[in-house]
This record gives C-alpha cells, sequence and structure tokens, in this order.
C-alpha cells in the first residue's frame, strides 16, 4: 500500500477558494533535495563568466571566490535556522513577513520574482545560441522557444517532474566538475597518462606577475563579479516546503554548503589557473574551462564543455521557472498577489503562478530579440542587484525571527547561526560594503546596476507601504510557531 502525499504547512489552513487540490503536495523526494542542494549552487555563471573574474584579479580571483562563498555561507546559515523552524515555499520572503512586517515580505518576495523571469529570459537565451550553432537549420527563438515549452510542460505535470528533470540535470553537473577537478588535479602532479601539460602547475599562482598581478583592489572587483554567479544556493530552503521531510532537508542542505562551495568554485577555480597560466589568451578566447581541457590536448574539448554548460542554462531555466513559481504562489497566500496564484491543480501544481512567470518570461525573451540594449539591457541591470538585496533582508529577518523562535517553539532552534548576533551584524555590513563598492565600479556597470535596482526596488517598496496603508491584503496571522507544531505532531497521530 502507498501512501497519499502529505500536504505541506505551506498548503495547511491556507489554500484559497476553490482550490482543487488543496494546496501544495510532499513530491520531492530526499534524493531530488539533495541533488537540488548541491547543483543549486553550481551555475552557468560558473562555467560562462569566470573568465571575466580571472582576467580581473589574475590567481587573486580565489580570493575573491573565497570572500563571496564565505558570506553565502554565513547567509544560508541564517536562513537555514528561520527554514528549519517553519519551512515554506516563501522561504525568506514569508520569513521577512513574520519578522519585519507585510512591506518586507511583498518587497523581497516581488522582487525576487521579477529576478527569476529576467533570468528565463537571459538562460533561454543562451540555451538557444548553443543549440542553434549543434541544429542550425531552426532559428535561435525557435530553440528559446521550445527549451521554455518543455520545461513549462514539466513544471505542470508535478513537483515530482520538476524534481526528476533537475536531479539530473545537478547530477550531470556535479559528475562533470567533479570530473575536471580529478583530471585536472592529475595534470597538474604530472600523473595523467597520455597528457603532456607543460604548463600545468602551481607556479602558475605566482610566476606570471604575481598572486594579485593587478593589486589587492582587483580582489574587490573580482567580488562584484563573481557574486552573482552564486544566486540560486537559495533555492533547496523553498523546495524543502513540497519535500518528504522539510525539516532534514533543510538542515541537510545548510550544513553542506561548506563543502558545496570549497569544492565546486574554489577546487574547479584553481584547477583552472593551475593549469594553465592566468593570462594565456585562450582563457578569454574559448572560456575558462574550455582553455583548461584544450590545454590537456582533450579532443571535442569545447564541444564537450558547450554540453555541460547547456546543461547548466536547462538546470537554471527549470529551476528559475520553479522558483519563481512557487513565490508568486507564496505571495498569492498572503494576499500580496492576485488569489489566483494561490490556486493549485489536484497534483499540488500553482499553475496560474506558473503560467504567469512563464509569460513574463517570453516577453523578456521578446525584449531581448527586438531590443536587446534598451529594454533588456533595463530590465538585466535593473535585477542585477536583487540577490544582495536579498540577502540582506535575510540578515535583518535573522534577528528578529531568532527571537520570535525562541519565544514560540525553541525546540525547532535545530540550526544555529554562530556567534549571533555579532556575525549577523558582520554579514549585513559586508553586503552594505560591497553595494557600496559597486556604486564606485564604471567600468563593469556596477554603478547602474545598483542604482537601476534601487530604483525597482524603490518603486515596489512604495507600493507595499501605500498597499500596507490601505490596509490591502490578507490580515496578518496570528498563528505561532507553536500552534504549527501542535497541528504537525496532531497529523503525524492521524495518519
Amino acid at each position: 500500500m502507498t501512501s497519499q502525499p502529505t500536504p505541506t504547512k505551506a498548503a495547511q489552513g491556507h489554500g484559497g477558494p476553490g482550490e482543487p487540490g488543496g494546496g501544495l503536495q510532499a513530491g520531492l523526494k530526499n534524493r531530488h533535495l539533495s541533488m537540488i542542494a548541491i547543483g543549486g549552487v553550481i551555475g552557468a555563471g560558473l562555467f560562462v563568466g569566470s573568465k571575466a573574474g580571472i582576467a580581473t584579479a589574475g590567481p587573486g580571483i580565489l580570493l575573491s571566490y573565497a570572500l563571496v562563498g564565505t558570506l553565502v555561507v554565513l547567509v544560508m546559515r541564517m536562513l537555514g535556522e528561520m527554514s528549519a523552524a517553519n519551512p515554506t515555499s516563501g522561504s525568506f520572503s514569508a520569513h521577512a513577513d513574520r519578522a519585519l512586517g507585510r512591506w518586507a515580505g511583498f518587497s523581497i518576495g516581488w522582487l525576487y520574482w521579477f529576478f527569476w523571469v529576467v533570468v528565463l529570459a537571459v538562460e533561454a537565451t543562451a540555451g538557444a545560441d548553443i543549440l542553434e550553432g549543434w541544429i542550425p537549420a531552426v532559428p535561435q527563438w525557435g530553440w528559446a522557444l521550445i527549451v521554455m515549452v518543455v520545461l513549462t510542460a514539466t513544471n505542470l505535470v508535478s513537483v515530482g517532474s520538476y524534481g526528476e528533470f533537475e536531479f539530473w540535470f545537478a547530477g550531470i553537473k556535479v559528475v562533470a566538475i567533479g570530473a575536471f577537478i580529478v583530471v585536472g588535479g592529475l595534470a597538474i602532479f604530472g600523473v595523467l597518462p597520455g597528457v603532456d601539460a607543460e604548463k600545468a602547475g602551481f607556479g602558475n599562482l605566482t610566476d606570471h606577475g604575481g598572486f594579485l598581478p593587478h593589486g589587492p583592489g582587483s580582489i574587490l572587483t573580482g567580488v562584484l563579479l563573481v557574486v552573482f554567479s552564486f544566486m540560486g544556493s537559495e533555492i533547496a530552503t523553498l523546495a524543502a516546503g513540497e519535500s518528504e521531510d522539510p525539516q532534514r532537508a533543510v538542515t541537510k542542505s545548510t550544513n553542506s554548503i561548506i563543502w558545496r562551495i570549497a569544492v565546486f568554485y574554489l577546487g574547479s577555480i584553481l584547477v583552472v589557473i593551475a593549469l594553465l597560466p592566468w593570462n594565456d589568451p585562450a582563457i578569454d578566447d574559448k572560456g575558462s574551462y574550455v582553455a583548461a581541457l584544450d590545454s590537456l590536448g582533450i579532443a571535442h574539448a569545447g564541444q564537450i564543455m558547450n554540453f555541460i554548460v547547456l546543461t547548466s542554462v536547462l538546470s537554471c531555466l527549470n529551476s528559475g521557472l520553479y522558483t519563481a513559481s512557487r513565490m508568486a504562489f507564496s505571495l498569492g497566500q498572503r494576499g500580496d498577489a492576485p488569489k489566483a496564484f494561490a490556486r493549485t491543480t489536484r497534483r499540488g501544481v500553482p499553475m496560474t503562478a506558473i503560467v504567469v512567470s512563464v509569460v513574463f518570461g517570453f516577453v523578456a525573451v521578446f525584449f531581448n530579440y527586438k531590443f536587446p540594449d534598451s529594454v533588456f539591457l533595463f530590465l538585466v541591470n535593473s535585477s542585477g542587484a536583487v540577490a544582495l538585496f536579498v540577502w540582506l533582508v535575510i540578515c535583518f529577518s535573522q534577528l528578529r525571527m531568532r527571537k520570535i523562535i525562541q519565544r514560540e517553539a525553541p525546540e525547532k532552534l535545530v540550526v544555529r547561526m554562530w556567534l549571533y548576533p555579532y556575525l549577523t551584524w558582520a554579514t549585513a555590513a559586508m553586503i552594505v560594503f560591497v553595494l557600496g563598492y559597486m556604486l564606485t565600479d564604471t567600468e563593469h556597470d556596477g554603478r547602474e546596476t545598483v542604482l537601476l535596482s534601487l530604483l525597482v526596488a524603490a518603486i515596489v517598496l512604495a507600493v507595499a507601504l501605500v498597499r500596507q496603508k490601505l490596509g490591502a491584503g490578507a490580515p496578518a496571522s496570528a498563528r505561532t510557531l507553536a500552534d504549527e507544531s501542535r497541528d504537525e505532531t496532531q497529523a503525524k497521530v492521524g495518519a
């Protein structure tokens, strides 16, 4: 006898009228969540964007990745603390709603949704470019349409189908990077059979102008170039709300974030820099990972890497559509979006939230083809700093939520932020510093990105404050974490 999926807390008691499915369902298996957590931190930006960071900071880019990686570990620890206590599809937006006020949950939720629908267009175009190179008979816009339609259909079937696709997409990325590190490591130590890696060696870290050829300031410039490739680490906390054991899934993904960043980011970039000089023209011409493989004489290195990048793009698209739709669903639940967003099918799929998200994604794709240097560039730049805004809100939410959890349900504090509240304040200060430094960056559009993102954030915040003054949306929930814990216990007893 098979057991029926247990509705998550996101679905319990919050479903809107006319919901045939009664809310989201626990359709993600533990293996899905494990791979989503591992793969979520590996974006296409790691493969495609790392060459700009290497050119800017040289071997010192390792320090840039280490700094941003530390920042992500700290932010994820805070988010893990809140999400383990209350797993929900709204994740940090729902926590901000509870800790800081309705205006905060509304603002950061819509900004995050906006970020991901723009990402849909960026990734669809990137994937279409690779596919057109393989099969030029289909135009680029045709491939973008095909990719979007296929992944939309996948998300509409069930959350389990999303999880299965992401399991294999993320699996390919993980295996590919793991193999790259092993093969590259053997070549660096001169024990890879049949390969003459004459340029390889740890001497590349210091032999070509020193470890910091462009000075210490290049480390911070490198931070600006790599920080956005880490966006996606938080997806596991959103997906946990539809898993078999949400608290365990959040705890596991939070505790494993350190080794994931250390291996996949720092490990693979170290291998790239050790395989060939940081200023080798091949890195700029072919990309860092392709150039590293080529230096080993591996046949068809470019096509191999294109396949891996395509997999990463499809993974990002798949997760982006899922993430945008779940955030829209959560906003609908809380009265911060149309009620239709919170309606689900009998399979627990928020169909309206998915369709609306993908429609905006299609519109953004259209702008990318028709107005790439005006409208689409504005969309990309105005969403560029949202990652840092999200992390900052997580910091301030955790400062308040720790006290709420301790007061209402201390037994749910299974994940704790280190050195609270001092390390939380230090992390927030670091994020503000990065935003401030971006304002001084005119070479890589950092200033424009921050200013346009602040403009969009100010507009969304103004709407939130007006809504709050007018009393729009559903009233804030009076339920406590203790109430939810009691309902969980009763549900288990009755199961």
